[in-house]
């Protein structure tokens, strides 16, 4: 009786290594074919939300639109790199 359940376990496990040797080169093949592209707007957007909290919390209203305008910047420069970085990739 132990025996036969040895012999169905190593079974088993041997299916399933062989199934899952079957299945990773079809899920590696896999690959965008879209062109990628991050919104430069919402990048100032959500820059600019960002550093207004954190301004308006270090330092009031002035530190808000400091802090604003800053985050926006720099919001805006890092979705442009990210931009210019997925078009040289290709």
């Amino acid at each position: 009786m132990i025996q036969i359940v040895r012999n169905k376990n190593i079974l088993a496990v041997f299916l399933l290594v062989v199934f899952m040797l079957l299945l990773v080169p079809e899920a590696s093949a896999h690959r965008r074919s879209y062109r990628h592209h991050h919104s430069k707007t919402k990048g100032a957007v959500v820059g600019a939300v960002i550093g207004g909290v954190g301004g308006a919390l270090i330092g009031g209203k002035k530190g808000a639109v400091i802090g604003a305008g800053a985050g926006a910047g720099t919001g805006y420069l890092v979705q442009r790199h990210r931009n210019r970085r997925h078009r040289r990739n290709r």
